[in-house]
């Protein structure tokens, strides 16, 4: 077979990549090597600002499949069929370190999912914990600094961890969870998925319904114990990359069944907890699991960097049928989460193919900006309206409208029957076994006992006797132990 011949980005062949041009044998390097000044100044230029949260991620290719009638609930077309298919692609991720961290670690995991369907991209952008610890996207940079490197140690402080949480009561559930068994998944293959946001769904007749997704993993949950991670951490940073990547191309495709929870809309008003608080769950036994269908992936990306660096979710790429709800977290990602990827990868992100539609073509005005592709149709108007034929807008909202009332304002969430910042955390708590419950302490204990401050212990202590008398107690009397030690 004749060796393809190596060239320059502009296509020019080159003659000798293993000898810089110098002026005589020995001599200084020249500037006029273009070879070399290209290789380099590619090279310093190969990677972009990493992700502020969720940097470390893998990423796969599948399908997700119909297997339930929920036309009854949303007229989206890509869940109008029983057994009718849709190409997607997934982005697991850790959320607070950074791009060279570990997988095994004790942290939430993203869980993100791109839907290629036929009236455009949607993406459902979720975690592995169906809720989350704030309420209100103003308090979100405050927490991520929080739970991120300080700026003078460089490194995780425990201090700046449970100093927010002592002044974050509503972050009690989601601590519970993540301290808990399911804090560190074995793999992303074992660990379930949720949308966490509550959605809205509409269907033909415009009836309006909201909605909260569960991925349940067809593989059975698995988590590590801390002991656990830290070893594997110790073996193999990379545990869940190497895991999903060998899994799937070994053929053993790892699947998930689509489940939703479903609320006609005018009982939100009125329903016990918040329904659009991010801290709370709503309970089975008021909105059963519907099952909707299952994804199943079966293709690992070619270039890391190209497909799961570079693919882009947001919450606002919605489909007909689907639309946002009145969550207040879930409004504040709606404009982050885009603004980040135009920060990150440029306002022409979504042209690159992990990000761009499979199975209908993007039609709009949006013309330049860096990495503009040379796709559109050299005569088409970048203006609307216009007399040329160009793309019009169809006069049908995606999702019925939210109603709203009241004055413009910096308001608190509005609180429903039982809604407080402990009742579902104590709920969660009295759940679990006697021997979740001793790892649950002990894992808590193990870093609150590292905090300087008392007074930052004693708060976090008493949202913990808030939540339960026993859990308070437990966790009081270990971080005693502890501190004592």
């Amino acid at each position: 077979m004749t060796a393809r011949t190596l060239t320059t980005e502009a296509g020019a062949p080159i003659a000798d990549n293993q000898n810089s041009a110098t002026a005589g044998v020995g001599g200084p390097i020249i500037l006029q090597d273009q070879h070399l000044l290209e290789k380099l100044a590619r090279f310093n230029r190969e990677r972009i600002p990493e992700r502020v949260v969720h940097a470390r991620g893998s990423g796969a290719y599948g399908y997700f499949e119909v297997t339930d009638d929920v036309t009854g609930f949303t007229r989206a077309d890509f869940l109008n069929t029983v057994g009718k298919r849709t190409e997607l692609f997934i982005r697991f991720s850790t959320v607070a370190d950074s791009l060279g961290g570990a997988d095994a670690v004790r942290d939430p995991r993203g869980f993100a999912v791109k839907f290629y369907t036929e009236e455009g991209n949607y993406d459902l952008v979720g975690n592995n914990t169906p809720v989350f610890f704030i309420k209100d996207p103003i308090k979100f940079p405050d927490f991520i600094h929080s739970q991120k490197r300080d700026p003078f140690t460089g490194k995780q402080e425990p201090n700046n961890v449970w100093d927010f949480w002592a002044h974050a009561p509503e972050a009690t559930h989601q601590v519970t969870w993540l301290m808990g068994d399911r804090g560190i998944p074995a793999s992303y293959r074992h660990m379930n998925g949720y949308g966490s946001h509550t959605y809205q769904w509409t269907n033909a007749e415009g009836e309006a319904f909201f909605v909260k997704y569960h991925f349940k993993t067809n593989q059975g949950v698995r988590s590590l114990s801390a002991d656990q991670g830290a070893e594997l951490v110790g073996k193999d940073a990379n545990s869940h990359q190497t895991d999903l990547l060998q899994s799937i191309e070994r053929g053993v495709y790892p699947s998930w069944t689509l489940y939703v929870q479903i609320m006609p809309a005018a009982e939100a008003a009125n329903y016990r907890f918040n329904p659009f608080d991010l801290t709370k769950v709503w309970p089975h036994s008021d909105y059963p699991l519907q099952r909707v269908g299952r994804m199943v992936l079966d293709r690992n990306p070619d270039n890391v960097f190209a497909e799961v660096e570079q693919s882009a979710f947001s919450p606002n790429n919605f489909v007909p049928g689907i639309g946002p709800s009145p969550d207040k977290m879930l409004q504040g990602r709606l404009f982050a989460y885009a603004d980040a990827h135009r920060y990150r990868l440029g306002v022409n992100h979504t042209q690159l193919a992990v990000n761009a539609p499979k199975a209908t073509t993007a039609n709009n005005y949006g013309r330049d900006g860096l990495m503009a592709s040379n796709a559109y149709d050299r005569h088409a108007k970048n203006y609307e309206p216009n007399s040329y034929d160009g793309p019009v807008q169809t006069d049908q909202p995606l999702s019925a409208p939210l109603a709203v009332s009241g004055y413009v304002g910096t308001h608190a969430a509005p609180a429903h029957t039982k809604d407080d910042d402990f009742f579902q955390a104590g709920e969660l708590y009295r759940l679990m076994s006697e021997d979740e419950k001793k790892r649950l302490v002990e894992n808590i204990a193990g870093g609150l006992s590292q905090v300087s401050r008392d007074d930052v212990i004693e708060k976090n202590l008493a949202h913990f006797h808030a939540a339960d008398q026993d859990y308070g107690k437990r966790v009081e009397a270990r971080v005693r132990e502890l501190r004592e030690d």
